[in-house]
């Protein structure tokens, strides 16, 4: 199976979304990442339901909603209402993640759960198998262009392991310092989509780093 490309809204050019846009809808890109983070459980402070309803509209790639926030379950419905295929939902943030995971899917939407660096992938031993997909942070969440941390291989291949011992279906994404380097790496430790944000979106030819991280 070819490796899914999920490109970051986040290292986009906001005065010209619509040319990004167009771009990504040219490419070979499957999803759009959208990061959205609230200052709060994250230091920094992105974009909201203004801007997830303009891209929306104009998208023709799978919306893959991040959300980097406290209380993510309170956005469920007006997530759903957009036409996001995936939810998802950091770990950490979710006092009650099963409850969360339940709602997202009777929204119609797949469920993805994040985990940050520190986060093990054992938290998820007891729903793995409710789990649509699991995102590792390859960096610390709130801000692009950061440096990737060496860890996330190993990481990625423990969850790999989970994964195929307890039979669940859940593809394994990847955020952060996703670049020529650690790309292969992550695809051969058991990634299956692959978020890129500065090194898609800061390059001269954006189609063809896709094309490039698809082809792994």
């Amino acid at each position: 199976m070819a490796t899914i490309v999920s490109p970051s809204l986040l290292a986009a050019d906001f005065l010209h979304l619509d040319k990004d846009l167009e771009m990504i809808n040219r490419s070979e890109a499957q999803w759009l990442h959208l990061d959205v983070m609230d200052g709060v459980f994250v230091p920094n402070i992105s974009f909201g339901f203004p801007v997830l309803e303009a891209v929306a509209k104009k998208c023709k790639k799978l919306l893959d909603v991040h959300y980097m926030i406290v209380h993510p379950e309170h956005y469920i419905q007006q997530t759903a209402k957009l036409g996001a295929m995936m939810m998802n939902v950091h770990a950490e943030a979710c006092t009650h993640l099963h409850r969360t995971i339940q709602e997202i899917h009777a929204a119609g939407m797949k469920a993805g759960v994040t985990l940050n660096p520190a986060t093990p992938v054992s938290v998820l031993e007891d729903i793995i198998g409710d789990v649509d997909m699991v995102l590792l942070m390859s960096v610390n969440p709130g801000f692009g262009g950061q440096v990737f941390i060496e860890n996330t291989i190993a990481k990625v291949k423990r969850l790999r392991k989970l994964i195929d011992d307890s039979g669940s279906k859940a593809l394994i994404e990847i955020d952060g310092g996703v670049q020529a380097e650690t790309a292969p790496r992550l695809v051969a430790a058991g990634a299956d989509v692959l978020v890129a944000g500065s090194y898609v979106f800061g390059s001269e030819n954006p189609e063809e780093r896709i094309s490039g991280l698809r082809a792994l």
